[in-house]
């Protein structure tokens, strides 16, 4: 398949680690190939949370009950499991494509529908007789050729964000987390929101050049988000996302951004009567304002050893996930920004070790309450050992803090042991 970006997870996975290769289980029928891999993982977690915390409103550090200030967990890393089936062929001069991802978790499923998990019961932990979820991050089909480029449309990764996230070592580890992740997430944290933006599974469609130069571009038009929590208005104009890529030998670099028009009914801001227009505040009334951000970065392999950094800015993204936290109670959008930084070296063929860290900050507007955090960070200290091409075992300790606009701190820490099979 021809510059089919992300579409089997196997490959994220070889590059997030620059593990051995492990070839996708590919059966041919006719002019088609279809392609079947992914993984199954699972970690050991133990957390040490935060006790008679101070209120760290979007702060990532784990909180524990005044009762007990540890947890242990059998959960997913960054990553679910994951079945991915893709199928290739070339018609008319045309190569064609398809994907479907598939994402379970491995933690119980309490709160019945996948997507409203019962906070209650997620407290209290699992129950007998329960289930794992099933997160379909990837529904998508590719059509190109080496003369033109690809087109890719349906749901897939995003492009802002996409590469702090895939370059992340914890990707195939945790990070920052405390286990017992229920559907839909399935998943720990990373450093999502600990120096980059989650970039989501997002529906889309791209176009992405040739290489050129080593160079390639990719450009999309995005279903777009409405704002966390936020009561959905008319969305006339749709999100833009784009991103430049350039590879040379060891060095990889790459930038990327995106575009949206938000609207937030006036009924859902504490706007006086008036502030949206003359008279009384219709509850059909909006006041909006355009999201904006861009990321850089890159790596550069120097042997056994690999350096890499990236960094964002926004305005009216928020923090963690898109759009979360992105504006205050007025409807004036914050500014975010963050960075992630990272070294690894392999001091054997099949062992690497490595150190990162992430820092997430979110600017408060003049009306916000000073509960509201304004950092979340993180460090790691990892190693990774491939026992087998396809089997991974993995060890990590994690730090995180969370910071308030008081000046009132949370912290927490948690070690992981885990095993990761690749197909």
């Amino acid at each position: 398949m021809n510059n089919q970006r992300t579409s089997l997870l196997g490959a994220i996975v070889l590059a997030a680690l620059a593990a051995p290769a492990a070839r996708a289980i590919d059966v041919t029928s006719g002019n088609w190939t279809l392609s079947f891999d992914g993984n199954v993982n699972a970690s050991y977690i133990y957390s040490n949370c935060a006790t008679h915390a101070d209120v760290v409103a979007g702060g990532l550090a784990c909180v524990a009950p005044t009762s007990s200030d540890s947890s242990s967990s059998v959960s997913n890393g960054l990553l679910p499991a994951a079945l991915s089936v893709s199928g290739a062929t070339k018609q008319d001069g045309y190569d064609l494509g398809f994907t479907f991802g598939l994402y379970p978790g491995i933690s119980t499923n309490d709160g019945g529908s996948p997507n409203l998990q019962s906070i209650a019961s997620t407290d209290d932990g699992h129950t007998a007789l329960g289930t794992a979820g099933l997160d379909i991050r990837q529904v998508f089909l590719t059509v190109g050729n080496s003369t033109w480029g690809t087109v890719m449309a349906g749901r897939n990764i995003g492009l802002f964000g996409a590469d702090a996230i895939l370059n992340d070592m914890t990707l195939l580890g945790v990070g920052a987390g405390n286990g017992s992740y229920a559907a839909p997430a399935n998943t720990s944290l990373g450093s999502i929101g600990l120096g980059y933006i989650y970039t989501d599974w997002l529906s889309q469609i791209d176009y992405t050049t040739p290489a050129i130069g080593g160079t390639k571009v990719t450009l999309g038009i995005f279903d777009p988000l409405n704002t966390l929590g936020q009561v959905p208005a008319n969305h006339s104009t749709p999100g833009f996302q784009g991103k430049i890529a350039y590879t040379m030998g060891p060095l990889y670099l790459s930038a990327s951004g995106l575009l949206q028009r938000q609207r937030i009914l006036c009924s859902d801001t504490s706007l006086s009567a008036g502030a949206c227009g003359v008279g009384p505040v219709p509850a059909t009334s909006y006041i909006g304002y355009t999201s904006d951000a861009f990321d850089l970065g890159g790596k550069y392999d120097l042997g056994p050893l690999e350096v890499l950094g990236w960094y964002y800015r926004g305005k009216g993204v928020g923090t963690t996930g898109l759009f979360v936290l992105s504006h205050d109670e007025m409807g004036t959008p914050r500014d975010s920004e963050g960075y992630l930084a990272q070294v690894t070296y392999k001091v054997l063929p099949a062992t690497k070790l490595g150190f990162n860290f992430g820092n997430s900050k979110l600017d408060a507007t003049g009306i916000d309450p000073g509960t509201l955090v304004t950092r979340n960070s993180k460090w790691t200290l990892g190693a990774y050992q491939n026992l087998t091409d396809n089997l991974l075992l993995t060890a990590e300790f994690t730090r995180i803090s969370s910071l308030n606009d008081y000046g009132q701190e949370n912290s927490s820490w948690n070690l992981d042991a885990g095993l990761f099979l690749k197909f």
